[in-house]
């Protein structure tokens, strides 16, 4: 049991933390990102920090749509979008899982999608699906799927596609999101190489010449090293989460991570749900965890899916 909780706890506050922590760098380009050593809740003095009404240690939308994600799970037993789409439209409008209620930092396609729910449309159509809306904002919250499910990879996979076409239904997010679901699945069950494991079965698991093969083949293009910007776009966040995993610490990966600028926060989320499994709870540094906000929210969705999982 003690295992479990610090890998999942590691998991699931490696996000949160990767979230906080890269709030204030947000919307920065690379070559104004601090030196590595400096990156901290707190910003050096002389760094212009974003959100600078949103104290320290604040996750993000990020974080929030996470937490509704993993409270429908646990609260329906299963993948329920109309449930996760209420949840996502309580956090939009009243600041459900949000650090004191407050909303901040929503994204384009996501608002689009959420006044689309809104407006009574069914939640597997709200996401718009052209190519010009592959922001990361399904990837950035779909790690608790990966840490809930108890179903095979064919299941995961689809719950994953599902999950993200409430706010983003084209082929390239659905299928970052399955991929990303994977590579969690197998490092949560210690797999050496996950990465390679978890494109292994996406492959065996899409079809050739469909929408997904085109996405994962040429858009992703999974088997291709070093090469993340840390921009907004999914494929992009999902390669620069890959490769700040080449650090051999939860602090240098999100460090890095940060350090490529632009979309601070959702890059050092998605690489610190990795990068937390990887290195269990106590490998997120203590004073990070401390200085997280909202705990409060965190602990009781963590003790059930600590016994959901060892059930």
């Amino acid at each position: 049991m003690k295992a479990a909780r610090d890998t999942l706890a590691g998991g699931l506050f490696g996000l949160l933390v990767g979230d906080a922590l890269g709030v204030p760098y947000e919307f920065h380009p690379r070559p104004q990102i601090p030196e590595p050593h400096l990156i901290e809740m707190q910003p050096p003095d002389t760094f212009r920090r974003a959100h600078r009404g949103v104290p320290v240690g604040t996750w993000s939308d990020d974080g929030a749509q996470a937490l509704c994600l993993l409270a429908s799970l646990l609260d329906r037993g299963r993948l329920d979008p109309v449930d996760f789409a209420g949840r996502l439209v309580a956090w939009y409008e009243e600041g459900y899982m949000a650090v004191d209620g407050e909303v901040f930092d929503v994204g384009v396609q996501t608002s689009v999608a959420l006044r689309a729910l809104m407006g009574g449309i069914d939640p597997l159509s709200a996401g718009p699906a052209d190519v010009r809306s592959n922001g990361n904002g399904s990837l950035m919250r779909v790690l608790p799927l990966a840490l809930w499910h108890r179903g095979t990879d064919t299941e995961l996979v689809a719950d994953a596609y599902i999950q993200s076409r409430v706010t983003h239904g084209h082929a390239r997010s659905r299928v970052c999101c399955a991929l990303y679901c994977l590579w969690a699945r197998r490092t949560l069950e210690g797999d050496p190489a996950p990465w390679e494991s978890a494109v292994a079965v996406l492959r065996s698991l899409i079809k050739a010449g469909s929408d997904e093969h085109e996405a994962l083949e040429f858009h992703v293009r999974p088997d291709l090293d070093g090469d993340g910007r840390g921009s907004g776009y999914v494929v992009d966040t999902l390669r620069s989460a890959r490769m700040v995993m080449a650090h051999s610490s939860y602090e240098a990966s999100v460090r890095a991570a940060i350090g490529l600028g632009d979309d601070t926060d959702t890059t050092a989320c998605v690489a610190g749900g990795i990068a937390g499994l990887r290195h269990g709870y106590e490998g997120i540094p203590e004073r990070w965890r401390d200085a997280l906000r909202g705990r409060e929210l965190v602990l009781p969705l963590l003790d059930r899916l600590v016994a959901h999982h060892t059930a």
